[in-house]
């Protein structure tokens, strides 16, 4: 049982540290990192990998620390709009997908699920933070954060995550 939390801790500094970097890669042109949503990709993981609690802890985690230390995303209204979706991500990706049948769709249907469920948090929590402020958020504001944007961000996790999901499955990495 505690090598478990050991591995999980393990796991989960490993995504976190991955959710820091990865936007490196895209950071030279702005508007790529903001339609692929590099920092999603090991938050999902992380709540494949490890659990809901983990994934959760992660994505609350994650855009907090990476505005601290880099100063993106801005912290607010952004990095704390995304804490609440990371945080939903993490969270349904890893409970979906201990919750149903262990049938290969399952990783399909768990990361789909945690995405529309982050993207309707994510939507919740700018309202809420956009009344802070001075200007309020509309739903086409929502319509093209949540989707139009993000589709190229969509395609790449649907594409890799469950393939990195399902090897990680067939090679016992994965426990459940």
């Amino acid at each position: 049982m505690r090598d478990d939390k050991v591995r999980n801790l393990v796991i989960s500094a490993i995504c976190l540290a991955l959710a820091l970097v990865l936007p490196f890669l895209t950071g030279q042109i702005p508007e790529i990192g903001k339609m692929l949503s590099p920092m999603h990709i090991p938050v999902l993981l992380c709540g494949f990998i490890c659990g809901p609690g983990w994934g959760l802890l992660v994505g609350l985690i994650a855009p907090l620390m990476r505005s601290l230390l880099f100063g993106m995303p801005v912290m607010f209204p952004n990095a704390i709009g995304m804490m609440f979706e990371l945080a939903c991500y993490g969270f349904a990706a890893g409970w979906l997908y201990r919750l149903l049948p262990k049938k290969p769709w399952r990783v399909y249907v768990s990361l789909i699920g945690a995405m529309i469920l982050g993207r309707i948090v994510w939507g919740i929590a700018r309202v809420i933070l956009w009344g802070l402020g001075s200007s309020p958020f509309s739903w086409k504001l929502f319509i093209a954060g949540a989707l139009t944007n993000a589709v190229p961000g969509i395609i790449l996790h649907i594409v890799l995550i469950p393939l990195v999901v399902l090897g990680l499955e067939r090679s016992g990495f994965i426990r459940e």
